[in-house]
């Protein structure tokens, strides 16, 4: 048994459950098109911000 990924409820992880992980089309099709409309993403780790701090635009002019 599985939770659904949408709404929660049980999902027996068997041949017959034929919108596994999700426990229906409704609830599959409510994921897509929230990964559709960008609700959902993957990280990505060279996005991360580095640990330098951005150079202030304060500080003295480099040459």
């Amino acid at each position: 048994m599985v939770a659904c990924p949408h709404c929660g409820r049980p999902v027996e992880w068997t041949e017959i459950s034929r919108w596994r992980p999700f426990c229906s089309e409704r609830c599959r099709l409510i994921d897509l098109g929230d990964w559709i409309e960008e609700n959902h993403r993957i990280s990505d780790p060279t996005d991360a911000p580095s640990e330098d701090p951005p150079p202030s635009e304060d500080g003295p002019p480099h040459h």
